[in-house]
Formats: structure tokens, sequence, C-alpha cells
């Protein structure tokens, strides 16, 4: 990831910034997690903040005793830096080979860390259909090489997706992919 960017943007904790906020737009950070996060001082994340926060890729606002940032989608540039980021991360190259190559895949979910914006070299992956396990490792394994990072899957189905969906809901996801629905008749999706 620091590759695609490093030659555009010097700053580290900028790129970080930009993974953390515009991978997913629901993201809301505050100065010091986000220094604590990055292991950088808190001068070096405020700087970074307040260019982003002057050029309006980022919004502020205060609760508190504490001032949140979040990616402003409506940014002339939100949708281009957004698919940078995740082209930068590798997710759309992980996704499009899945569809292609793994059989019917309904829905991909990321959980935990990345769902959060957070690029800590694992991406966790739900995959919601009926995917071919062996050749899933293998695409896994030459895609890790590709992006530089430890891919995690677990694979169930519609019906196992249904009893665990509670459970999923609570803890950090990010819907990344969803095969088109039939509505029907009483106007809901059929997953």
């Amino acid at each position: 990831m620091n590759d695609l960017f490093t030659g555009l943007i010097t700053s580290k904790t900028r790129i970080k910034l930009l993974v953390r906020f515009f991978f997913n737009p629901t993201v809301k950070s505050y100065l010091r997690e986000l220094a604590n996060e990055f292991d950088v001082s808190t001068n070096a994340v405020r700087g970074e903040l307040s260019q982003l926060t002057k050029t309006e890729l980022l919004i502020s606002k205060k609760s508190g005793r504490l001032v949140y940032y979040k990616a402003n989608v409506d940014h002339p540039l939100f949708a281009d830096l957004k698919s940078m980021v995740s082209k930068a991360i590798g997710v759309d190259t992980i996704i499009d080979s899945i569809v292609r190559r793994l059989g019917e895949l309904d829905r991909a979910y990321l959980l935990d860390d990345y769902a959060e914006g957070k690029d800590t070299g694992i991406i966790d992956l739900l995959l919601v259909g009926n995917i071919d396990p062996y050749h899933l490792n293998d695409l896994s394994r030459k895609t890790e090489r590709y992006i530089n990072r430890k891919i995690r899957s677990l694979v169930i189905t519609k019906d196992e997706y249904r009893t665990i969906r509670p459970t999923i809901e609570k803890k950090p996801h990010l819907l990344i992919w969803e095969k088109n629905y039939q509505r029907n008749s009483s106007g809901n999706s059929e997953l």
C-alpha cells in the first residue's frame, strides 16, 4: 500500500490517515486515539489532521472535550480517494478474483480492523455463499504475495449467515460486495 501512495504523498502519517478515513468513511476518530494507533506524537497527527481539514477532505465535530474527525463524503475527490485506498489495500483484487473464479458469492464483508480503516496487515473476510475452499486458499496465497498482506477468510452458507448475523452486526464489519438480489413479494431481498 505504501508503494502506491509514497510516490504521491511523502508523509506516512497522512497515508495512514487517508486509509483510516477513506477506506470506511463511517469511521470517526480523535487525535490521541490516532496518535496511539499510529505510534507517533500527537503533534505529528495534529498537523496532518489540520491540513486534511483545511482542504476539506476531513470534517471535524466536537463532542464534549474530544474533536472527532471523519471523511468528508461530499468532497469532490471523495470517490476517487476511496477507490485509491481500496486499490492500495488490495480488497478490490481479492473480491474480483473470488467472484470470477470461486463459485457463487452472495456477500463479502471485511471484519474487525480493516472494517474500521486500520491497516494492520491482516485482512479478515467473511464470505457468504457456495465457495470452493481449495481454490480460495490457493487464490488467497497468491493475492497475499501481491498485496503484501495476510488474508483470513471464513466461508459460510446463506443459512449460516442468517444464524450468525446478529453476532456479525455487533462487531466492526463493512459490506464490500453484494450480489444483485431480486426482491421478493414483501419487498425484502432474498438473503
